[in-house]
């Protein structure tokens, strides 16, 4: 009976639902607070987001003070455990106590003064001449198309002959004499400038060119403002390497027919296998080729301060 009544009572408020307005939904409650409901499809109360995954390092990292010596004296420190511990035989290589009282003793006598000064002279003239010219050549070759067609392939053919293999038509042309040494590290050093400063110019984006002409630059400005800041990063590669094909210059010219240098010195000393002077020779090229490089570091980061590198 109870259902009868409550079946009728639907069937007669059935046309009222039927005629009535729908309801508007109630609005959503939405709030940026984390732990909150936001809808149907929001998280519930417990639940929270999770934690932002840290930056992985992908750089070399940051650069200590003095690091890049750490590894030359790693190398010294070897050498000295090595020689202390009787694995060398000082016939064939003296330790470090040794060779730095062979240097002490060359000091006392002016030897390794004078040899380091004419060596210096020699290895400073060949780096000026041979930048100077490989600059002149890149800029004729990179700016000019008469240039390259006259003086890339010269020097292609240069590069791929070794300065070695010039040294006997070098010393008919001009004697055995500092003219001959100095050429000799001059073309080492000219070639790898040439190479990388050409290679620079002609790596500087063509928009560029075509933005000063339309600006109406002066071929100076030119010059000043688009093709110097392009080619800087280039010659200082050019200019890293020419200073060590200037010392390996070095090292090659004194051991022929020198009678002064440091190569000079290692050569009488390989006479009479004194290997302690050899050491000596070794380091003070080595302190030159390390030192000479760290500088002009230095001098790249202070042209190219505008550049954000891996290198700091």
């Amino acid at each position: 009976m109870s259902e009868a009544l409550t079946g009728l009572r639907v069937q007669s408020l059935a046309p009222e639902a039927a005629t009535a307005r729908p309801e508007t939904p109630a609005p959503q409650a939405v709030t940026g607070r984390p732990g909150t409901a936001l809808g149907p499809s929001a998280p519930d109360a417990g639940h929270r987001r999770p934690a932002a995954r840290k930056a992985r390092r992908l750089g070399p990292g940051r650069g200590v003070p003095f690091g890049r010596l750490l590894g030359p004296a790693l190398l010294i420190a070897v050498w000295w455990a090595a020689s202390a511990a009787g694995f060398l035989d000082p016939r064939i290589l003296s330790g470090p106590g040794t060779v730095i009282a062979t240097a002490g003793d060359l000091v006392a006598d002016g030897r390794l003064q004078g040899n380091v000064l004419i060596s210096l002279q020699r290895a400073g003239l060949g780096l000026l001449f041979g930048v100077l010219a490989g600059v002149a050549a890149a800029v004729l070759a990179g700016l000019s198309r008469t240039g390259e067609y006259l003086v890339d392939g010269p020097l292609q053919i240069k590069r791929a002959i070794p300065s070695l293999a010039m040294l006997p038509l070098l010393i008919l042309w001009l004697g055995i004499g500092e003219q001959m040494k100095v050429t000799v590290i001059a073309l080492g050093v000219a070639v790898n400038m040439y190479i990388n400063t050409y290679a620079s110019l002609t790596g500087i984006d063509s928009r560029h060119v075509e933005l000063a002409e339309v600006l109406g630059l002066s071929r100076w400005r030119f010059l000043r403002k688009v093709v110097l800041p392009g080619s800087l990063p280039g010659f200082f590669v050019g200019l890293r390497l020419g200073v060590t094909s200037a010392w390996l210059g070095l090292i090659v010219v004194e051991q022929i027919n020198a009678t002064s240098g440091i190569g000079y010195m290692m050569f009488q000393a390989q006479q009479y296998a004194q290997s302690d002077v050899i050491i000596v020779g070794l380091v003070a090229y080595g302190i030159f080729g390390f030192s000479s490089d760290a500088l002009v570091r230095a001098i790249e980061r202070r042209a190219l301060s505008w550049r954000r590198t891996l290198a700091g």
